[in-house]
């Protein structure tokens, strides 16, 4: 792995909201090691550089909006010669519940901001970890827009179950940045049993 990306829209007014999920896992592990993400014009967002098992991993975090996230990706993975593989991209996912998070290898790019880097990149073929946040149709909300119900905060509940998962993948990040996937993903995909702490 060699370079993370955090899906979400820049700015105060969105900074709560469940499409910024991405954000708030970077800056989750940007924090766990003692790195601080900064703005970087070349890169169209902010950055950080944190150690990895085979060298320094970059972590960004595009300020480009949702739509436009390929930009921000495109330019640091030209600029360092990056393959798509070596990418994650790290975004909400409405068909997954909240407290649901996976992890998972090319397929079908759903949501604008993964369509803008897989047309950017030329290749579905990175890394996703998916981060649930629900569908407002399995929500009791089934009024509400998508786009109104991602730039909106989560509920109490919803959030709790949100951090949670955020939290459960950032204890596979170990095995993500020595690039055991399978690893990662057995572990992230497996439930506990019941009563195990």
């Amino acid at each position: 792995m060699k370079l993370v990306v955090g899906l979400g829209n820049p700015g105060k007014k969105y900074a709560a909201t469940r499409h910024n999920a991405g954000f708030w896992w970077i800056d989750a592990l940007a924090r766990s090691v003692g790195a601080e993400c900064r703005q970087e014009a070349r890169f169209h967002g902010e950055v950080a550089k944190i150690p990895g098992a085979a060298g320094e991993i970059w972590l960004l975090k595009p300020a480009t909006y949702m739509n436009e996230s390929g930009r921000a990706v495109g330019a640091l993975a030209d600029f360092f010669k990056i393959e798509a593989a070596d990418i994650l991209i790290v975004h909400d996912e409405l068909d997954l519940a909240p407290g649901v998070v996976k992890l998972k290898f090319g397929g079908s790019a759903s949501g604008n901001g993964v369509r803008s880097v897989a047309a950017r990149l030329g290749s579905k073929d990175f890394w996703r970890l998916r981060i649930g946040i629900g569908h407002p149709r399995e929500l009791a909300a089934s009024e509400q827009e998508v786009v109104d119900y991602v730039l909106h905060a989560p509920r109490v509940e919803e959030q709790r179950a949100i951090d949670d998962a955020l939290s459960r993948a950032h204890d596979v990040w170990p095995l993500i940045a020595a690039n055991d996937m399978q690893a990662a993903m057995l572990r992230l995909h497996t439930k506990p049993a019941e009563g195990a702490a």
